[in-house]
């Protein structure tokens, strides 16, 4: 029975972190394809030049520093808003700015290989996590049948012991 559990166990696994696996790796690379396919490029002009060591509290955390840039809408009118930028550009220097159907800014989306790689840093611990859930249920039962076996032998040994200790005695 013992052995039956183990195989069972194994090939659930493998089925189980396969599906999961890709079932995350398809979520998340489909919900980043939607966010490039609502997202896209305009050029914009920065309204003020970008100070190139600003203050602590103005950094992103990837390096960037809020900024006031203008660009022109789908509708023709002049919008402002503002948007990371590097530091130390001077006012009037074109920049890219990403915008969502609205026109609001957005953050630029993932590239298609950024969105692979994303697909399977988060596939992969999802299907290692299924994996090793399906392999403790299969433990467990295995523990059940040790705790089994442990009782039946303890049972045995009561009934079995004191002739034994019979014939070590004499």
């Amino acid at each position: 029975m013992e052995s039956w559990i183990v195989l069972a166990a194994w090939l659930l696994a493998l089925l189980a972190a396969l599906c999961t696996g890709l079932a995350v790796g398809g979520w998340v690379t489909d919900g980043l394809a939607a966010r490039r396919a609502n997202a896209h490029p305009v050029s914009a002009v920065l309204t003020d030049d970008v100070p190139s060591a600003p203050a602590m509290t103005g950094y992103g955390s990837d390096g960037t520093v809020w900024a006031k840039v203008r660009w022109t809408g789908a509708d023709g009118a002049t919008r402002t808003d503002r948007v990371k930028v590097d530091p130390g550009e001077p006012a009037g220097t074109r920049v890219t700015v990403w915008l969502d159907r609205t026109g609001t800014p957005v953050t630029q989306p993932p590239s298609a290989t950024e969105a692979r790689v994303q697909a399977a840093l988060l596939g992969v611990p999802a299907s290692l996590g299924a994996g090793a859930l399906v392999l403790g249920g299969g433990r467990l039962a295995r523990g059940r049948l040790d705790r089994r076996r442990y009782e039946e032998w303890a049972a045995e040994w009561e009934r079995i012991g004191p002739q034994w200790r019979k014939r070590m005695l004499g």
